[in-house]
């Protein structure tokens, strides 16, 4: 037994790693390199900073988009009736003029005889004929026009990601806002709550949570052609270590996560071997919420903190329930004490047990 005792005190036991003592050894205050603050109702409200989504003025502000607006590449046809029989288009005899391929350019304009240059573009086709009648009607008595798409697939946006149905779809009457159209695409195929939708409309950029777009009716912007939709699961995870039942990298359930909710999320503490107030998250913090926590406003860039959680004090558990865990946090719980000396008893019994066995042997 002496030798067993000796062997223990020569090395160190298996452990999950470093304890209580040597992660306050390696805090500023004790010349370490790290901040070792203890979590209360202050730490929690200076830290809490969760992810901030949402759309620009200009998305937001964009009215609903006519459903058959005319877009440059589209092809026209038209037709002009004259009230004459010999008149500006006409050929002699008749009293109609069809020009059926009329190209909106890439400037968004068309060229129509005797109207001139044309902007079409953004205009439906009712619009356009009004425009060209007005230009005509100086020229050739009472013009009747008519504007219609000949070729062209209007007002489009793309869709791709974690949708039913990823493509190309045109914006219809039905479909001019966000929702509708990702409901047109066949709605997601991920789990609501961790869903991000992204629009990228020309060099412009806007994401939102999926679920806000029904808890906040002004994000559900509407449609422009061209806009590009990408729907996809949030990539926030924090890594939980140590005492607890799982051990991993574990990617974020809701929009905003606790330190309560992490611990669930990885199956609780070990009820065997836990230490309750030795609850770690490691962070590297910004310096201007690093200044407010400790009460200074010397610090510059990132620093690293080490947030401590005590699940067995009064309010313990309520700290733990509003403290907010950040993407790539990582969840640290120390063994209880009473964990090593479990392991030094089963080394010690193991090691006296074969010697007893021999014993015995002996004596028979």
């Amino acid at each position: 037994m002496l030798a067993v005792l000796a062997l223990l005190a020569a090395c160190a036991l298996p452990r999950v790693g470093p304890n209580k003592r040597e992660i306050f050894a390696g805090s500023v205050q004790r010349e370490g390199d790290a901040f070792v603050v203890s979590v209360n109702d202050r730490v929690t409200r200076a830290t809490a900073v969760t992810p901030a989504l949402g759309f620009s003025r200009s998305f937001v502000s964009a009215g609903l988009l006519t459903s058959d607006a005319i877009r440059p590449g589209d092809v026209l046809g038209l037709t002009i009736w004259e009230n004459v029989d010999d008149g500006l288009l006409a050929n002699q005899g008749t009293n109609a003029t069809v020009l059926d391929e009329v190209q909106v350019d890439s400037a968004g304009y068309i060229f129509v005889p005797y109207a001139g240059r044309l902007r079409a573009s953004g205009r439906t086709p009712d619009e356009l004929r009004e425009t060209i009648t007005q230009r005509l009607q100086d020229q050739t008595p009472d013009p009747q026009v008519q504007v219609r798409r000949v070729a062209g697939d209007g007002s489009t946006v793309s869709l791709a990601g974690s949708v039913g149905a990823p493509g190309v779809y045109p914006i219809e009457r039905p479909t001019r806002t966000l929702s509708a159209m990702l409901s047109r695409a066949g709605g997601l195929t991920i789990r609501p709550g961790v869903a991000q939708v992204t629009v990228n409309r020309g060099d412009q950029r806007g994401k939102i949570w999926y679920q806000d777009l029904y808890d906040n009716p002004s994000l559900d912007i509407a449609l422009r052609s061209g806009d590009r939709i990408l729907v996809e699961e949030d990539t926030r995870a924090f890594t939980a270590l140590g005492a607890t039942s799982q051990q991993a990298r574990v990617p974020f359930e809701t929009q905003q996560l606790s330190a309560l909710e992490a611990i669930a999320q990885v199956g609780g503490l070990i009820s065997t071997s836990s230490d309750p107030t030795g609850v770690f998250i490691f962070r590297n913090e910004p310096a201007e919420i690093a200044n407010q926590v400790l009460g200074r406003d010397d610090l510059q860039g990132a620093q690293r903190m080490v947030y401590v959680l005590n699940l067995t004090e009064p309010n313990g558990m309520f700290v733990a329930r509003d403290f907010v865990v950040r993407d790539d946090d990582t969840l640290y719980v120390t063994e209880a004490p009473y964990a090593q000396w479990t392991k030094t008893i089963s080394l010690i019994a193991g090691s006296i047990t074969p010697v007893a066995s021999v014993q015995s042997l002996a004596g028979g």
